[in-house]
C-alpha cells in the first residue's frame, strides 16, 4: 500500500481517506497518488460505509495541488491532456461515489487539491490562517485540469468562479465560506467531528438542495475576454482559456465540458509559457532553501544571531524605505541625516508608507502605529552604539562612502555589521577605511523598498561567512528575496539593465524614436520601456550610473551622452517630483516630451519591433554571460531569478538566460 494515502472505517461506518506523503512537506498529486486513492476507493467502494470524509495527516497542508515536477516533463499536448483526463475520472469517483463525500479542509488546499474537494459532496474548512483556498493555476501558466473549471463555475456562479481563476490566487478560509467555495467554515479543533457529522448528516438525506448558481451572459465573457487580452498582450495564453473553458464548459452537459477542459489543459501545460512560468516557481521556492554555502568553506557553527536594532544612514528615498520595512518587521530603527529637515522629510516619507498599507488593508492600524514608533531620527550618532547592522544609504559617492565607514567604525560596536545599499559601487572600495573588514557587506534594496522584493547580497574578498549568514537570516526574516553576488562594479541587476538601457538611449542617438523603442520592448512582454524606465529611475542617476560602467569598463562600455544633455537642459524625468524627460508626464498621462527634439540626430533610423527586442536583449545576454564568466553569480538560475525579482524580467519568459537558451545563445 502506498503510505501517502491511507484509509479505513470506524465504528459508525464512515470511512476515511487520509492524505499524508512521510516523505514531503506538502501533500502534491502525482501518478502513485492517484494509484493510492483509486486503491483507497476500490476497497471503501466494497465495504459498508455510511459516508466518507476526506482528510489531510499535514498541520499546515490539506494538499498543494499537482506535482509541478511531473507536469514541467509532460512531452506533448496529447500527453498532458490525458493527464487532464485521468485526474477526471479519479476525481468523478468522488463525485459518483455510492455514499456522501466530506471534505475536511485544513491548510493550504490548492489546484488539484480544492479540485479534489470540488468533486466531494460538501466541503467543510478549519479556520485556521494557514487554511487557504483556491484554484492558482493561471499564476503558473496553466489552467485547472481536474474539473475546476467546469464545477466551480457550476457552484458559485460563472462570474465569481472565471474572476477567482484569473487571479490565480488562494483565498483565507473565512472568504471561501462567504462566496460559497466550501460550505462549512469551523474551528480547526472540531474539523474531523464537524466534517464527520456533516457526512452523517448527508448520508440521512438532512442537506438542503443547492440553489442555482447566477449565470454570466455573453457580453460579460467578451469585456472580459478583451480586457485580459489587453492586459497579457497576447503573451500568456493561460488566462483566455481559463475564460473559454468557464464559458464555452456552461453550455455543455459536464462529461463534455470535462473533456473541453482536458484538451485546453493539454495545449497550454504542453506550451513554452506554462514550462517557463513553472520554472520561475522552482526559482523562488528555491530562495527560502539558499545557504552561503556555495561562496565559503564548509564549516557552518551554530544559528546566526539575529539583528535587533537596525541603523539606517540617509533619510532620501533608500534609507527612509529600509527604516520602514525594517521598523515593520519588529526591528527597532535609528535613521540619522546631516540636517533637521533632511530627517523630518525622510520620516514623512516612512508615515506616508505606513499608512498606505493601512489603506490598502496590508496593516493594521495598531501595527502601523507600533511600526512607526519603533523609528527614532537624530543628526548625530546617537543610539547607533548598540546596533546589530548599520546600512548606510547615501550619496552614491566613493569618497563619501568611505568617510563615512571610517566615521562608523570609531562609533558601532565591533561585531556591528556594516553594510552599503550601494546599487553599483564595490564593497571593497567604499569599505577600505573600516575597521575589520570582514565586517562589511552589500545589502542592496531596490526602490521601492516597499513593494520591490528582491536583495542583492554583495560579498566583497573581505566578507566572513559569519557576516555573510548574519545577513542572509536578516533579508529573509524581513521577507524579502535575496541573491547572493561578488562584489564586482554594478554586481548583477544594476550592470546588466544599465548595459541596456545605454544601448537603447544609443539607439536614440541614432534616430530610433522613444516611443518606437519603448513599444517594442512593452510588446516584447517588459512592463515598462527603457527610455520610460530612465524617466522613473531618474536621468541623473542614469547619467551617474553610465558614468560608473565607462570608468569600470572603459573597454566596453561606450556611454551615451543624451542624458547628461538632458540635465544640462533641466530634464531629470520623474524624480522627487520632476515631470519630464524622455515624456512629459501630468497626472497618469504621459507624452512624447517635445524638447527632445533639440537633442535628436538630424536624421532618424528605422527598426521593426523584432530588430530594436533583438538588440537591446543581445546587449543584455552578452552583458549577463560575462557576469556569469566572473563569477559574479555562481549559475544561470541566480541571473534568471535577480532580474525576475529586481529588474520586472517577464515572468513568462522564464528567465534571461532561459531565454537565451531557447534562441541559442546560452
Amino acid at each position: 500500500m502506498n503510505p501517502s494515502v491511507s484509509h479505513s472505517v470506524d465504528g459508525d461506518g464512515v470511512g476515511w481517506i487520509v492524505f499524508d506523503d512521510p516523505a514531503v512537506r506538502a501533500n502534491v498529486f502525482n501518478p502513485p497518488t492517484q494509484v493510492a486513492l483509486h486503491a483507497a476507493l476500490d476497497t471503501l467502494a466494497a465495504a459498508p460505509v455510511r459516508a466518507v470524509v476526506v482528510v489531510s495527516a499535514k498541520e499546515r497542508i490539506f494538499i498543494a495541488g499537482a506535482d509541478l515536477k511531473w507536469l514541467l516533463a509532460m512531452p506533448s499536448v496529447d500527453a498532458a491532456a490525458e493527464c487532464a483526463r485521468s485526474g477526471q475520472r479519479l476525481f468523478q469517483r468522488l463525485a459518483d461515489f455510492k455514499v456522501p463525500v466530506v471534505c475536511a479542509i485544513n491548510g493550504a488546499c490548492a489546484g488539484g487539491g480544492y479540485e479534489l474537494a470540488l468533486a466531494c459532496h460538501w466541503r467543510v474548512a478549519g479556520d485556521a490562517a494557514a487554511t487557504v483556498i483556491g484554484l492558482p493555476e493561471t499564476g503558473i501558466g496553466a489552467i485547472p485540469g481536474w474539473g475546476g473549471g467546469v464545477r466551480l463555475p457550476r457552484l458559485i456562479g460563472a462570474k465569481a468562479a472565471v474572476e477567482h481563476i484569473l487571479k490565480g490566487a488562494l483565498v483565507p478560509a473565512a472568504e471561501a465560506q462567504r462566496t460559497g467555495m466550501v460550505d462549512e467554515l469551523v474551528p480547526v479543533a472540531e474539523l474531523k467531528v464537524r466534517a464527520k457529522a456533516a457526512a452523517l448528516r448527508l448520508a440521512a438525506d438532512r442537506v438542503s438542495a443547492r440553489s442555482e448558481p447566477p449565470r454570466a451572459d455573453a457580453a460579460f465573457f467578451g469585456e472580459l475576454r478583451t480586457a485580459t487580452a489587453r492586459k497579457t498582450r497576447g503573451r500568456e495564453p493561460a488566462p483566455l482559456r481559463a475564460i473559454d473553458a468557464v464559458e464555452q464548459g456552461l453550455a455543455l452537459p459536464l462529461a463534455a465540458a470535462l473533456e473541453l477542459e482536458a484538451c485546453l489543459f493539454g495545449e497550454i501545460v504542453a506550451g513554452e509559457v506554462c514550462k517557463n512560468l513553472i520554472h520561475v516557481f522552482f526559482l523562488k521556492e528555491a530562495v527560502k532553501r539558499l545557504t552561503v554555502d556555495a561562496w565559503f568553506p564548509a564549516g557552518a557553527g551554530a544559528a546566526p544571531a539575529p539583528f535587533k536594532k537596525v541603523g539606517v544612514v540617509g533619510a532620501g528615498v533608500m534609507g527612509s524605505g529600509i527604516a520602514q520595512w525594517c521598523a515593520a518587521r519588529g526591528h527597532e530603527v535609528v535613521m540619522r541625516d546631516m540636517k533637521p529637515e533632511f530627517v523630518e522629510r525622510g520620516l514623512a516619507v516612512i508615515r506616508g508608507v505606513f499608512d498606505e498599507a493601512v489603506a490598502r488593508k496590508r496593516m493594521k492600524p495598531e501595527d502601523a502605529a507600533e511600526g512607526l514608533a519603533r523609528v527614532r531620527t537624530t543628526t548625530a550618532w546617537d543610539g547607533f552604539g548598540d546596533c546589530d547592522l548599520v546600512v548606510e544609504a547615501i550619496v552614491e559617492n566613493v569618497a563619501a562612502k568611505q568617510a563615512l565607514f571610517a566615521e562608523l567604525s570609531a562609533v558601532v560596536r565591533p561585531d556591528c555589521v556594516l553594510a552599503s545599499n550601494t546599487s553599483a559601487l564595490p564593497i571593497e572600495e567604499l569599505a577600505a577605511t573600516a575597521m575589520e573588514p570582514g565586517r562589511t557587506i552589500g545589502i542592496h534594496f531596490f526602490n521601492p523598498v516597499s513593494r520591490m522584493p528582491l536583495i542583492e547580497m554583495v560579498l566583497s574578498p573581505h566578507t566572513t561567512r559569519a557576516t555573510a549568514e548574519r545577513a542572509l537570516a536578516f533579508a529573509k526574516a524581513l521577507g524579502k528575496t535575496p541573491v547572493i553576488c561578488k562584489s564586482s562594479p554594478g554586481f548583477l541587476v544594476t550592470r546588466v539593465l544599465f548595459f541596456y538601457l545605454n544601448e537603447a538611449c544609443r539607439l536614440w542617438e541614432q534616430g530610433a524614436p522613444a516611443e518606437a523603442l519603448d513599444a517594442a520592448m512593452r510588446d516584447w512582454g517588459w512592463p515598462m520601456g527603457p527610455m520610460r524606465l530612465i524617466d522613473e529611475v531618474g536621468v541623473d542617476v542614469s547619467d551617474f550610473i553610465y558614468g560608473e560602467m565607462a570608468h569600470y569598463f572603459p573597454r566596453r562600455f561606450e556611454g551615451a551622452t543624451v542624458c547628461a544633455r538632458m540635465l544640462a537642459a533641466g530634464l531629470k524625468g520623474r524624480k522627487n517630483g520632476a515631470s519630464s524627460g524622455f515624456y512629459t508626464y501630468a497626472g497618469h498621462k504621459e507624452a512624447p516630451n517635445p524638447e527632445m527634439t533639440k537633442f535628436a540626430p538630424a536624421t532618424s533610423m528605422t527598426l521593426d519591433a523584432a530588430a530594436i527586442a533583438d538588440r537591446l536583449m543581445g546587449v543584455m545576454i552578452d552583458e549577463a554571460k560575462r557576469c556569469l564568466a566572473e563569477g559574479v553569480l555562481k549559475s544561470s538560475d541566480d541571473v534568471d531569478f535577480a532580474l525576475l525579482m529586481g529588474a520586472g524580467f517577464p515572468a513568462f519568459r522564464g528567465g534571461l538566460m532561459r531565454y537565451a537558451k531557447s534562441i541559442g545563445r546560452e
